[in-house]
């Protein structure tokens, strides 16, 4: 099974972070431009989700509104039952904060959308879908964070999110949703521009996030947070990453087909609602982790890179079981919150359970 060649990325990042922490003023200036990188990456999530594929997907609304159920009410249901594992000695404390952090964050854009149109889903609806759960995910995660990992990281090693103080709120406010706004409001001058070099744009958007994560994982380092992550720690929240993307898998597909939806909804609701992004996920962890942030990404990480790898095979899988041509393919399947199709794509039947446009 291929590795995402940005996985490696990623790794390569956490490795120089490893070796080369940034200390001092160096740590000042990465800190200052990653806080810069954020804001600019949210930008761009603004300046790319056109208003107007949002407003024709509300159409779809049971749709969405399962997608978004399972994003944000099944899967920190599931991480909340996975404290279990901490008892028994299967997850370091830390570790299942990071766990339950993951089951917080909004789906993927890109990568479901590619996995569905590989699988003959309905390709409209995973564009709306995604970008609903994007930016539901900007109000939504901090609010669950702050709910569900509250009570303060620090002294006793764990990553809680300090609450929702009202610094919380500013760095979220400043940091994730006035630029997003922005990009919204701009959207009419700069998002052609930004639709026409998503090409380029996406190399930054990795680079930043590769930023974000050399960032968190310096601070880690400085701070000595490594030593709390064993081999066997790291085998256990493997184990328990399979088993929550199998039963995400399983109840998207057989909670679909319970609440009718045709097969075309079912394989758009089984990848946008069983997924977690990575790009909006790290941003975010940052925010509100500072420097216990490279343990809270760590299960995210690893999640990503299992659910690339599953999601692949059942995409081909049902793609051979599907009757009639196939869609045209995103063109990438590594994580990239972008919108690539143009609107009078993005439509689609309310109910319908078949491919529109």
């Amino acid at each position: 099974m291929p590795v995402d060649p940005y996985i490696l990325l990623l790794l390569g990042t956490v490795g120089l972070a490893a070796l080369l922490p940034a200390r001092g003023t160096g740590a000042d200036l990465a800190s200052g431009a990653s806080t810069a990188a954020i804001a600019f990456l949210f930008f761009l999530y603004g300046a790319r989700l056109s208003t107007r594929e949002a407003l024709d997907g509300l159409r779809h609304w049971r749709l969405h509104g399962t997608v978004l159920a399972c994003t944000f009410v099944v899967f920190p249901l599931l991480g909340l039952a996975a404290r279990g594992f901490v008892p028994a000695g299967i997850l370091s404390d830390p570790l299942y904060q990071g766990l339950l952090f993951l089951t917080l964050v909004p789906s993927t854009i890109q990568s479901s959308i590619a996995f569905t149109s590989l699988a003959r889903g309905n390709v409209p609806a995973a564009i709306c879908a995604g970008s609903f759960s994007s930016l539901a995910g900007i109000v939504a995660t901090p609010l669950l964070a702050a709910a569900l990992l509250g009570g303060g990281g620090g002294g006793d090693g764990s990553l809680g999110a300090g609450g929702f103080s009202a610094d919380s709120v500013t760095k979220i406010v400043l940091q994730l949703l006035v630029p997003f706004v922005a990009g919204q409001v701009l959207r009419r001058w700069v998002g052609e521009f930004v639709l026409r070099h998503r090409k380029v744009l996406g190399l930054v958007d990795r680079g930043s996030i590769l930023l974000v994560v050399y960032t968190a994982f310096s601070q880690g380092m400085v701070e000595g947070i490594w030593h709390q992550v064993s081999p066997a720690r790291l085998g256990g929240l493997l184990a328990v990453e399979a088993v929550l993307l199998a039963a995400m898998l399983l109840l998207t597909w057989y909670g679909a087909k319970a609440l009718k939806f045709g097969r075309a909804d079912r394989i758009t609701i089984q990848f946008a609602g069983s997924k977690k992004s990575l790009a909006a996920g790290l941003p975010m962890a940052s925010v509100l982790f500072g420097a216990q942030a490279s343990l809270a990404v760590l299960p995210l990480m690893l999640f990503h890179q299992m659910q690339l790898m599953v999601c692949a095979v059942i995409a081909k899988r049902r793609s051979r079981d599907a009757v009639g041509p196939p869609e045209a393919v995103a063109p990438a399947v590594a994580e990239e919150v972008t919108v690539p199709a143009p609107a009078g794509r993005s439509r689609t039947g309310a109910g319908t359970g078949t491919r529109s446009g």
